[in-house]
């Protein structure tokens, strides 16, 4: 009898489901054992943590019903150690630490977020680049009486989303946004303007060109000098790969990334794939796909599609790694949606207002109903392994300690 292709699939978020529910349609589950490892039993909707942050009631999505019946074999612990040339993982769960060997491994443990070092930010300043992070933001503004200053520091995405999620939500607190840059200044002018005039309409602060230095408990403090009062700052000012892979000897970035192929792969370790955040892929124009749900997707179907043929025999496919559009959500009754060339450069057309806001929404629930139903383009049936497994290290002895 064949012995099984281990393939481990680290960190349930978005790249990861797809990529471990879509190597379980399209492999024989006689030839293979999927093993997913994530920390939290719940798949996050991460996209979504600005309206957790404010206190909407998000829809649970336990991993174990998303993946019951599919043959995907589901590990509740926190990666703790890859050694990529033994070809093993170290996790800790309930039952203490456990070494899992693989054949093929899928590093999606994504990002945080990143303080970039600045003062008091570790210790003053909330996150919503996690679910903990965003419940601990949730009780500190149910807290906060009318009048009480909250700033957000970033100008991206993230920071405009929840600039306006909180201002919408909470219009009786004194919101302001940080921008290092000019507010929007990626957009193109159309959707420049209307994010200013949302921005105005939900009475939003806005100090452009001004680079934080220094966060303290009731302020924080500006390059040129501004200090600038905050009852509660929320910072989203980038994204800090998870540290696991460079302490590997994988070929990464001076930020952590695996560098990848075409097809996902590591340049440096062929049995190891990287989507999402923690991977370094190239796009449209020999630049980089940017750390993001849009990039991320398509990046597991590449990754997951690539190891199936490999293993099967069949040609390699090709996914289009490439941009089309930004949805910005402005809270729930305003949106924007920036339309962008391939290689993500914003263009004169943008689509804003409310119907902005349910194309969001649809995104939204487009890219959660792609997570949990991982089937687009599968094959009828699963296909068998054709390749002879490739030599294995010595199995690892399994240690358990106390929890």
């Amino acid at each position: 009898m064949q012995t099984q292709h281990r393939i481990i699939v680290l960190g349930a978020g978005y790249t990861g489901a797809i990529a471990a529910g879509r190597l379980a349609k399209r492999l024989h589950r006689d030839d293979v054992r999927i093993t997913l490892v994530n920390a939290e039993p719940d798949f996050v909707e991460r996209v979504r943590n600005h309206q957790l942050a404010t206190g909407q009631r998000l829809k649970p999505r336990p991993l174990s019903e998303m993946f019951a019946g599919t043959g995907v074999e589901l590990k509740l612990a926190r990666v703790t150690e890859v050694d990529t040339d033994r070809r093993t993982v170290t996790v800790t769960g309930a039952q203490g630490d456990e070494e899992l060997a693989y054949d093929t491994l899928v590093y999606a443990l994504g990002s945080g977020w990143n303080d970039h070092g600045v003062p008091g930010t570790a210790e003053h300043a909330h996150e919503i680049a996690s679910r903990p992070g965003a419940l601990r933001l949730r009780d500190r503004l149910a807290e906060l009486d009318a009048g009480r200053p909250v700033v957000v520091v970033g100008g991206g995405l993230t920071g405009v989303e929840a600039a306006t999620e909180i201002a919408e939500s909470r219009p009786d607190l004194d919101v302001s946004l940080v921008a290092r840059d000019g507010l929007g200044d990626w957009l193109s002018p159309k959707g420049r303007a209307h994010l200013r005039k949302v921005f105005g309409g939900l009475g939003i602060t806005v100090h452009e060109h001004a680079a934080v230095t220094a966060v303290e408990a009731d302020r924080v403090t500006t390059a040129d000098g501004r200090a600038i009062p905050a009852a509660v700052t929320v910072w989203t000012a980038g994204f800090a790969v998870h540290p696991i892979a460079r302490a590997t000897t994988l070929e990464v970035t001076d930020r952590g990334q695996i560098v990848v192929d075409e097809t996902m792969r590591s340049v440096s370790h062929p049995d190891v794939y990287a989507v999402g955040d923690a991977a370094l892929a190239m796009g449209p124009g020999d630049k980089p796909l940017r750390m993001s749900c849009a990039s991320g997707t398509p990046m597991a179907w590449q990754a997951a599609d690539s190891i199936a043929a490999r293993l099967t025999g069949r040609k390699l496919p090709k996914a289009p790694l490439r941009y089309f559009n930004q949805c910005i959500s402005l809270g729930r009754k305003e949106g924007l949606i920036q339309y962008v060339t391939a290689d993500d450069r914003s263009v004169s057309a943008a689509l804003t207002g409310r119907l902005a806001a349910l194309y969001k929404e649809l995104v939204c629930k487009g890219a959660a109903w792609g997570v949990a139903n991982p089937t687009m383009g599968a094959p009828a049936r699963p296909r068998r392994i054709t390749q002879t497994p490739p030599s294995r290290p010595a199995s690892p002895a399994t240690t358990e300690t106390a929890a």
